[in-house]
């Protein structure tokens, strides 16, 4: 029997990494940025959050393209930039488990690297995954070995493979924390469910030439090419030459964007029709029993162009814009919030969107209010994408203010009152570690333009979350990270290790402030701190005194300055920001709904 020149072979992750793989050096360099890896682990985490791990529905991830390498080692062609991501994620959940307190599984040491046999029978430790390119230096292997490289990068490819590997960690934190078990229980969903195609090829000529084929026919869109050909067998073919320009546009938008087709199918139909369980791989069967529903049939260029101008909104919606593509603060305030990778609110900003602008921007503002609850109480995405999916029924009925008012008060006021106390108790536990940097600095800009807002109104410089939450302003360590000794001393009791990561010891600066402040202690630092424009920052240090019962003596209230600065402060500031946040984010009171 003959072999065959090409094999295909449908892998979970756990006998994916049961070979060794080599990244030729003629391949680029690792590329992958925060979007692609916090996207890929979210994907990932969605299909199982909510879920029992042994019943968790199988997730693929693509394909993957090998040939055989030099003494039984694969080479990729194709799929470094996942390989690579997943060999990456693999030793952080390892370094993860460790920190924790346990010792990692020995398969999943095993996954990372192995010893085996060589022709002449000797034994040879090789890691799974080696990079060839001459970018990548010895980024990896130190990674394997558990070890952090040094800064600064000295390449691009080291930098994002550094990069990826606190991004896998900082999610590992944000989604489990300290909970080992879920820490494990992720590695085996990864293991075990999540899978990819590996094509091997009997040469490297052959497996380049199934690498171009894979790349110019664009397999992620197989699924969008059904509902493709679905809708021109239903059209006349007169109508073809526009419904080809209509799908085409369609496409183009979802790839300039850079999401999944399928994932906006899915939320698509979520707020549009009456449907709030749908799988994926449901999507095609059920538009094809829906037709009567969807007027795919009937009137084939309509539903095309429905799903075009959809499309437009939801890339709007994904950058921080409104439909029109023009800057939205609110809309801005969602985008900082999400970041790169969640999704889950634009389910109801798509079934909303036909709402005027004023009722608009109040659905918005719940949307992200309730979002920020969520994320902060860690609620499983499962959970509140499927309320997003059922409420979007609610809200695409809506046409007037009183209808508004009454889905806020059956749909949102309830789930946040019933997450109020895990809401100050997540905020009242908060440190830096707990969270991605960018949704960090997301908390801290909305608590210092909540106050400025209340004490200077709504103007240019404060309806802009972005201008605290940008570049402009930096995060300020009161009692800094590595304290001299004499800041040390003066704050006096350091046993708790998490003290200057604490919410309440953190703040917002201008970086030209910042620059100033160092590692000093807190008599030094609280000069500077009356330089800065923002309320919030100004009343650490002082109370402005600009009359009597003004707006901001209303706005700084709350917030006493002090005079010393030691664990003591930073738990009283901490139960502040709590207060603060509560109205920032209108969590309603307890009892109440």
């Amino acid at each position: 029997m003959s072999v065959q020149s090409i094999q295909a072979h449908d892998l979970n992750i756990a006998n994916v990494f049961q070979a060794f793989y080599t990244v030729p050096d003629y391949q680029r360099e690792y590329v992958w940025k925060t979007e692609q890896v916090e996207q890929l682990l979210s994907d990932i985490n969605a299909e199982l959050s909510g879920t029992n791990i042994t019943t968790a529905p199988e997730y693929f991830i693509g394909s993957i393209v090998v040939c055989p390498g030099d003494g039984g080692v694969l080479e990729l062609i194709d799929g470094q930039q996942r390989m690579t991501t997943l060999f990456v994620v693999l030793c952080a959940i390892r370094d993860r488990i460790r920190e924790l307190g346990q010792t990692p599984s020995a398969a999943i040491g095993h996954q990372i690297a192995a010893e085996t046999v060589d022709a002449a029978g000797r034994d040879v430790f090789r890691y799974r995954l080696d990079l060839q390119y001459e970018d990548s230096g010895d980024v990896l292997e130190l990674v394997a070995k558990g070890q952090m490289p040094p800064e600064p990068a000295a390449t691009r490819s080291i930098a994002n493979i550094v990069n990826a590997l606190q991004v896998a960690r900082e999610f590992l934190v944000a989604q489990f924390a300290d909970d080992v078990a879920a820490v494990r229980g992720f590695h085996g969903y990864l293991n075990n469910k999540v899978k990819l195609i590996r094509i091997q090829t009997e040469d490297v000529a052959k497996a380049l030439k199934i690498f171009e084929t894979i790349n110019d026919r664009g397999v992620g869109l197989n699924s969008m090419d059904l509902l493709k050909n679905l809708l021109f067998m239903k059209a006349n073919r007169e109508q073809f030459g526009k419904l080809k320009d209509s799908w085409k546009a369609l496409q183009d938008t979802i790839f300039e964007m850079g999401e999944k087709p399928l994932r906006f199918l899915r939320y698509f139909i979520f707020s549009r029709y009456d449907v709030d369980l749908l799988r994926e791989d449901q999507i095609y069967s059920w538009l094809v029993k829906n037709e009567s529903l969807c007027g795919y049939a009937s009137a084939p260029l309509r539903f095309a162009e429905e799903l075009r101008i959809a499309a437009l909104a939801y890339r709007n919606f994904l950058r921080g814009r409104d439909q029109q593509g023009q800057e939205s603060p609110i809309l801005e305030n969602i985008q900082l919030l999400g970041g790169s990778a969640a999704r889950q609110h634009l389910i109801l900003l798509l079934a909303g969107r036909h709402l005027p602008a004023g009722l608009f921007t109040r659905l918005c503002n719940e949307v992200e209010d309730l979002f920020f609850v969520y994320v902060i109480t860690r609620e499983p995405t499962r959970d509140f994408e499927r309320n997003f999916a059922r409420w979007a029924m609610d809200v695409r009925r809506v046409t007037t203010q009183a209808e508004l008012d009454a889905v806020i008060e059956k749909r949102f006021t309830p789930a946040k009152t019933d997450l109020s106390v895990r809401f100050d108790d997540a905020l009242r536990r908060l440190t830096s570690n707990d969270v991605q940097k960018y949704r960090l600095r997301y908390i801290l800009g909305k608590l210092t333009q909540r106050v400025d807002l209340d004490g200077f109104g709504i103007k240019q410089g404060t309806m802009w979350l972005g201008r605290y939450a940008g570049s402009d302003f930096e995060i300020e360590h009161i009692l800094p990270q590595n304290p001299s000794n004499e800041a040390a001393l003066e704050f006096g009791d350091l046993s708790d290790p998490a003290v200057s990561s604490r919410l309440g010891n953190l703040l917002l600066v201008e970086k030209s402030i910042n620059a100033s402040l160092g590692n000093k202690p807190f008599s030094q630092k609280a000069p500077i701190y009356k330089h800065s424009q923002v309320l919030l920052t100004r009343s650490l240090a002082e109370t402005p005194e600009v009359g009597r019962d003004t707006k901001i003596d209303v706005a700084v209230a709350p917030f006493p300055s002090f005079q010393t600065w030691t664990r003591t402060s930073v738990a009283a500031r901490q139960d502040q920001l709590v207060a603060l946040a509560r109205r920032t984010w209108n969590m309603p009171n307890l009892g109440k709904s």
